[in-house]
């Protein structure tokens, strides 16, 4: 399923779903003020929600001045607590997925000890909250190994946690290439955040806008039951013009494939 980012008013975002049919990804419960006021925002937004004709839900989770590998006990704690209170914004108005943040921040983390400690992390968040998938995306991460690291402690005792590859992200903040990025992440990945730049901002633009080789990197990472798509846009035009990038590689996709099935069938009737 396609989401779209709530990046957009209210009424842009009701016009995209009524067009498309698309689904909404919320950014309300990564802000702090609203999670201050969890039980008003929940019903406020279960209005929104209604106003947009919203056709499916996933929740993107807090990242400003939170750290899953903090050291500091308290920093820990108050990282836990709006996890939590993301997460339980998302089992009231009936999400599919929470996005949160490896809040990696080259500058600041030792890449040394790093995956240890999110994965402890994560893990003791993930022993309370089994219901929903819970996903855990790339922004500043430098590396490969270490977000590959904290799934592959985790992947196998907890079902419910996957990855979130943002593909922009990759693209602007690492220096190793965001096909290399793909192939080593695509088996564990289970969310896309999809968006273009240029390689120098994280400038959330249409794909095709910037110059991330998008259909070489949508193509390792095809439609699956358990697979599905954000797309972050700031504008109308751009997200319009990404869903129906989207739209066509399916449509090819699934094209070539019947293509290659009546070629199997032609060439070897009997099987």
């Amino acid at each position: 399923m396609i989401y779209i980012s709530h990046l957009l008013p209210d009424h842009e975002m009701n016009e995209i779903i009524e067009q498309t049919g698309v689904g909404i990804e919320s950014i309300e419960f990564s802000i702090a003020d609203n999670l201050d006021h969890l039980n008003d925002s929940i019903g406020s937004y279960r209005e929104r929600l209604k106003f947009m004709d919203c056709r499916g839900l996933t929740l993107h989770g807090p990242f400003m001045n939170i750290d899953p590998a903090a050291f500091d006990s308290e920093v820990r704690k108050i990282t836990m607590m709006r996890f939590h209170q993301t997460y339980t914004a998302g089992m009231e108005l009936g999400a599919k997925k929470i996005i949160y943040h490896t809040c990696m921040n080259p500058y600041v983390h030792y890449l040394q000890g790093w995956p240890e400690r999110v994965a402890e992390f994560f893990g003791e968040f993930l022993e309370e909250h089994k219901e929903l998938e819970v996903v855990m995306e790339n922004v500043f991460d430098p590396q490969i190994n270490p977000v590959l690291d904290v799934y592959k402690l985790l992947g196998e005792k907890y079902p419910n946690f996957h990855l979130c590859f943002d593909m922009g992200h990759a693209h602007c903040y690492s220096k190793i290439p965001v096909l290399e990025w793909t192939e080593k992440l695509a088996p564990y990945v289970t969310h896309v955040h999809v968006h273009d730049n240029n390689g120098d901002r994280d400038s959330h633009a249409a794909l095709g806008a910037g110059n991330i080789p998008y259909e070489r990197v949508l193509g390792l990472l095809p439609e699956t039951r358990e697979r599905t798509w954000t797309i972050e846009c700031c504008s109308k035009k751009d997200v319009l013009q990404s869903i129906r990038v989207l739209h066509n590689i399916s449509r090819t996709r699934k094209e070539n494939l019947q293509q290659s099935r009546e070629l199997f069938d032609i060439k070897f009737p009997n099987c």
